[in-house]
């Protein structure tokens, strides 16, 4: 049998640690927010689903495929800032558009809605503006590291 429990050395003799250690840093650098990814996504999918959950299907059809529309927009951006990060961070004021456009929404292009659906945009939107000040306060904060 072969002897194979011979001593290794420290990995800081290593020639690619600083290699490794710049792609480690590089990796992570973009990050700062990765606890927001799935908050973003979930009220992405609570948008698209919230007129069938809601039951407003067939009182605001407009509305209906307004929230669809949004609601899957805000999913791509949350997979979007999953996938790159490094890329996506820039439309994190978009997504607080997106949320400031949900609070008025109702009234702009639904006619007449009730109490729950207002609500419901409302919070929403609301949500879904601090989310994207969020990400993009993290955005401003990579930007400015050295």
């Amino acid at each position: 049998m072969a002897d194979v429990s011979h001593t290794r050395g420290d990995i800081a003799s290593h020639p690619d640690v600083p290699e490794m250690r710049d792609r480690y840093a590089r990796m992570l650098g973009g990050r700062d927010v990765a606890l927001v990814d799935g908050p973003v996504f979930l009220i992405g999918l609570y948008c698209a689903i919230s007129p069938w959950t809601l039951h407003f299907t067939a009182s605001q059809p407009a509305l209906v495929t307004h929230n669809l529309i949004l609601g899957i927009a805000i999913g791509l951006l949350a997979l979007g800032f999953t996938v790159t990060p490094e890329r996506m961070y820039g439309m994190s004021w978009a997504m607080s558009a997106i949320g400031a456009w949900l609070i008025i929404s109702p009234w702009i292009v639904g006619s007449g809605p009730d109490a729950g659906i207002v609500w419901n945009n409302v919070v929403v939107g609301a949500l879904t503006v601090l989310l994207g000040m969020a990400c993009a306060g993290a955005a401003a904060k990579v930007g400015k590291r050295p």
